[in-house]
C-alpha cells in the first residue's frame, strides 16, 4: 500500500534527532508562544500548510524550510490520507501525488523533525483515521519524539476525543479543533474548552480552497470564538483558515484574527511550477507577500 496510514509506518526517532528537536522546541516555545510573539509585534501569526511527501518527501522538507525562512511562524504538516473529504481539489491533488509517491507516516515525522530543527513549531494536520490505525498513544509518543507541537484534527469531535486528549496531555502536545460558521455559541465554547495552542476558525462552509475575497462571516466567527475563549478564561488565540491567497487578504484577516492560516495557495505555487527550484522560488515570494500582509493589518 502507498497510503500513509499503513501501520508499518510507525517509527522510532533517533536519540540525536530527538535531542535536536527538543532543543528547537525549547527555543521556539511552541505554538502559543509563536502567536504571543506575533501579538507582541502588533501583528497576526502566519501559519502555513503543506502535506508531507509533496511534491516529494525531500521536496516537502525543502518547501517547509523555505516557508519558515520567508516568514511563516507555524508550519502545519499534512498527513496524506486517501479520503480527504474536507479538502478542496488543490489539496487533494497534492495529497494524491504524495500517496502515489509512497509517503509513509515515518516521512511525516521526518518532516516534523526537519521543521522543529528550524525553531518554528510544527503541527500535524490529519484526519482521525490514520492516527487511530497507527495507535493513538504511539502516534502521540512518536510525534513528540520528532519535535512536533501537536495535532490539528478537523474531523474529530470533542465527544470522541477522549483517547487523544489523554495522550496529548501525557506527551504535552497541543490539540487544535475546528469551529465553523455553522457552530452554535454553545458548541464553540465546548470546542474551545478542549483546545490547546490555538482555536482553528474555518471561515468558509464546505471544502478548503483559495477564494477571491475573504468570507463576510469570518469576522463574526472570530468574534464569537473570542467570546467563548473569554468565557473559558483560556486566553487562546484564534487562527482563521480557508481561502486566503494574497497579501491583501492576509492583511484583512490580520485585522481581526490572531493568526492567518494558508494552505491551498502555497500548494498551487508548487503544482503550477515546471520544476521544484521554480516552485520553491515562487513559494518564497508568496510567503514573503503573506508575511508582509500580516505585518500591515487592516483594522475593520
Amino acid at each position: 500500500m502507498s497510503e500513509a496510514t499503513e501501520r508499518t509506518g510507525q517509527t522510532t526517532v533517533t536519540t540525536a534527532a530527538t535531542a535536536a528537536a527538543d532543543s528547537a522546541g525549547t527555543a521556539s516555545g511552541g505554538v502559543r508562544a509563536a502567536y504571543d510573539r506575533a501579538r507582541a509585534e502588533g501583528r497576526a501569526a502566519l501559519v502555513g500548510y503543506l502535506p508531507a511527501g509533496f511534491p516529494t518527501c525531500e521536496g516537502a522538507i525543502e518547501a517547509a524550510k523555505v516557508m519558515v525562512d520567508a516568514g511563516c511562524d507555524v508550519i502545519e504538516i499534512g498527513l496524506p490520507y486517501s479520503d480527504p473529504m474536507m479538502d478542496g481539489p488543490t489539496i487533494q491533488d497534492a495529497v494524491h501525488q504524495a500517496l502515489v509517491g509512497g509517503v509513509r507516516v515515518a516521512d511525516v515525522f521526518r518532516t516534523v523533525e526537519a521543521v522543529a530543527a528550524t525553531g518554528v513549531p510544527p503541527l500535524v494536520m490529519t484526519y482521525w483515521n490514520p492516527v487511530d490505525r497507527y495507535g493513538v498513544e504511539a502516534f502521540a509518543r512518536d510525534l513528540k519524539s520528532a519535535g512536533g507541537a501537536g495535532l490539528i484534527t478537523p474531523d474529530l469531535t470533542p465527544e470522541e476525543a477522549g483517547p487523544w486528549l489523554e495522550a496529548a496531555e501525557a506527551h504535552d502536545l497541543d490539540r487544535v479543533f475546528l469551529v465553523a460558521l455553522s457552530s452554535t455559541d454553545e458548541r464553540i465554547e465546548k470546542i474551545v474548552k478542549v483546545c490547546r495552542g490555538f482555536v482553528y476558525a474555518a471561515s468558509l462552509m464546505g471544502v478548503t480552497g483559495t477564494r477571491g475575497t475573504v468570507d463576510t462571516g469570518a469576522p463574526r466567527l472570530v468574534e464569537r470564538t473570542r467570546a467563548a475563549v473569554a468565557r473559558t478564561g483560556s486566553g487562546l488565540p484564534v487562527g482563521l483558515g480557508l481561502g486566503v491567497s494574497t497579501g491583501a487578504q492576509a492583511a484583512e484577516v490580520a485585522g481581526f484574527a490572531d493568526g492567518v492560516i494558508v494552505g491551498s495557495a502555497f500548494i498551487r505555487r508548487l503544482l503550477d511550477a515546471p520544476d521544484l527550484p521554480t516552485g520553491l522560488k515562487d513559494l518564497r515570494l508568496l510567503t514573503a507577500e503573506l508575511a508582509a500582509g500580516v505585518r500591515h493589518p487592516v483594522v475593520p
